[in-house]
């Protein structure tokens, strides 16, 4: 716990990007920022050794702060280089849970000189049911900023497409489970053909990750699904 404090402040950290490919185009169409710790003693380590502590102990709000700094930052740089990639950063139920945390985002994008043209917040649909109404409200302020919002992990939470239809919220991400399950599982191929057709008509682009093979790739293509995600297109 005390090596986290250390890392955030001391710039121990570093993202990787993933990215996602749209499938009418098979273009990159943006990347999701995923963090990673480079430790002095124990080498790369990955979200999944780390993230959970910070969340229990209050570290995941500097942690995001982070995060969205250097990913701003980097986005900056890629429409320098004439890229005009879109970021996506992920949020914790424990931002969810900060009053401030959408003046804290301004005030980052104040500082670095950019604008929040093309920088998305990805949020799973697991912490948005947790408190439905503190998500609208701070969903919404996002919006205000011209964030653009995902709801990530979609089919875990069991939430409906029409509660989130009252969200301004722009794309749905279809959980990997599903995803991964398609070829083998009818039922999870019929799962995936109905969150993009009810996404789609109600106005939602929809993403796939955990795509980790042609087939699959193909598959979700013919199913309509906009974008992809996965090692079958670029590890992080």
């Amino acid at each position: 716990l005390g090596d986290l404090r250390s890392a955030i402040d001391l710039d121990e950290l570093v993202l990787h990007y993933q990215p996602k490919v749209d499938l009418r185009t098979e273009k990159i169409k943006g990347v999701e920022a995923l963090v990673r710790w480079k430790h002095p003693a124990h080498g790369l380590m990955y979200p999944d050794e780390f993230i959970g502590l910070a969340e229990q102990t209050g570290l995941i709000r500097p942690l995001t702060m982070w995060v969205l700094k250097e990913a701003i930052r980097q986005l900056g740089r890629w429409r320098l280089d004439g890229l005009g990639l879109d970021m996506a950063v992920n949020m914790s139920v424990r931002n969810l849970q900060d009053a401030q945390f959408p003046e804290r985002i301004a005030k980052i994008i104040e500082t670095s000189a950019q604008s929040a043209r093309g920088l998305w917040m990805e949020i799973t649909e697991t912490a948005i049911m947790a408190d439905p109404a503190r998500a609208q409200e701070l969903l919404s302020g996002l919006n205000a900023m011209n964030i653009m919002l995902s709801i990530d992990d979609f089919g875990t939470g069991y939430s409906s497409l029409a509660y989130l239809s009252q969200l301004p919220v722009r794309e749905i991400k279809i959980d990997k489970s599903f995803v991964r399950g398609m070829l083998k599982n009818d039922n999870d191929a019929v799962i995936v053909r109905s969150i993009v057709d009810l996404a789609h008509n109600i106005g939602m682009s929809v993403i796939a990750e955990g795509v980790e093979n042609r087939d699959t790739y193909e598959l979700l293509k013919q199913l309509g699904c906009d974008a992809a995600q996965g090692f079958y297109i670029s590890r992080p």
